[in-house]
């Protein structure tokens, strides 16, 4: 079985170290960014209260991890010098809004137009892996397969319980912000790339999106790249919870190229189910039953995500990422994730918590999983 590349872009939000309020300054953090990796770069988001940083194109679950850490570390120097913190987190923690910034006219100002008070409030942060693919219609095809898999990742990533200080009860509020935009969700099963361009174009003639690459969908066929981009999860607090979330992506979409090799299609969902399925992760992380959409049940979460290591083993076998998949999954599972980490610190250790998980300690692939 061949072995994907992949490549991984982590959205981060920039805070003040004392109450978590989103400070506006990431031309300012970005300036100030020293080297990264080969391939690596830097990048401000829709908010000037986030940055991105997108690894280069890796091989390894090693390499990848290198330059995880590396970006994580020289993002949170440039903070530091900056006056604030760098956060991992899928949602704001601190009670205070920050103030409004002019932006540009650019793309995202467009996109602040376009959608109003929607986008006027969003600084969630994601995680995006994006994994190589043949071709175009391939990308489609692949799609369609993971949709099955992705409320699990969505579960699995779970770490925006917060809304500026609120407790939302949810596991994942930067997925309920995420859902009230059009063009979002699970992507309609698609039979071609050219009908996916068709509905693409449809909704941006209809007005729902601004532009081809602005679709919210949680795996969709790169508009830039030659990848599968799965877009499903929270930033993770930890390297590891972005390692997991990579090696695992990229072994179903080596699963899903296996599949279609011997001629196997996926089967659409039904939209409703699967709506439900991406709900039940929102709401409850790996802290209660899951949904999984082809049966159309609830199962506890641990047997899901055995379910989908159990389909993906052959690719994390050939990939050698089997053991580190399983050890990080069983690690969330006994200690659950960014979520339950938030909650746990509370609204006046909440910030000092993710400031400090958010930045490796070390950067071996054999150091364990504590304190990454």
């Amino acid at each position: 079985m061949d072995v994907p590349t992949l490549g991984v872009e982590e959205e981060f939000l920039l805070a003040a170290p004392d109450d978590g309020r989103p400070m506006p300054v990431a031309d300012e953090v970005l300036g100030k960014v020293g080297q990264l990796a080969d391939g690596a770069a830097v990048h401000r988001e829709l908010r000037a209260t986030q940055v991105e940083h997108a690894t280069g194109v890796c091989t390894t679950a090693a390499q990848l991890r290198d330059q995880l850490c590396r970006g994580r570390l020289a993002l949170s120097r440039a903070a530091t010098d900056a006056g604030c913190a760098l956060l991992a987190t899928g949602s704001p923690v601190g009670a205070r809004r920050s103030p409004a910034e002019p932006l540009p006219p650019d793309r995202y100002a467009r996109i602040d137009a376009h959608y109003g008070d929607l986008a006027a409030d969003y600084e969630a942060c994601g995680c995006h892996v994006h994994v190589g693919v043949p071709d175009a219609d391939t990308a489609v095809a692949v799609v369609n397969h993971l949709a099955r898999w992705l409320p699990a990742l969505l579960a699995l990533s779970a770490n925006s319980p917060f809304d500026r200080g609120r407790d939302t009860g949810l596991h994942s509020w930067r997925m309920a912000l995420q859902t009230r935009f059009p063009g979002s969700g699970l992507a309609p099963h698609a039979r071609s790339h050219a009908e996916h361009l068709r509905l693409v174009d449809s909704l941006v003639e209809c007005g729902a999106l601004v532009d081809r690459e602005q679709t919210f969908w949680l795996a969709r066929p790169s508009p830039r790249y030659p990848t599968v981009e799965l877009r499903v999860a929270d930033v993770p607090l930890t390297v590891d919870g972005t390692l997991v979330q990579a090696v695992l992506s990229r072994a179903l979409v080596a699963s899903a190229l296996a599949d279609l090799e011997r001629g196997v299609e996926a089967s659409p969902l039904d939209p409703q189910i699967g709506s439900a399925a991406v709900w039940a992760a929102t709401r409850h992380g790996l802290t209660g039953a899951l949904v999984d959409p082809v049966r159309a049940r609830t199962l506890p979460a641990a047997d899901v995500l055995a379910d989908l290591l159990r389909y993906a083993e052959p690719a994390l076998q050939a990939a050698g990422d089997r053991e580190l998949a399983h050890r990080l999954v069983q690690a969330a599972l006994r200690n659950g994730t960014g979520s339950a980490a938030q909650r746990k610190a509370g609204p006046d250790g909440v910030v000092a918590m993710l400031a400090a998980r958010t930045v490796p300690r070390v950067t071996s692939l054999q150091a364990g999983t504590r304190g990454k």
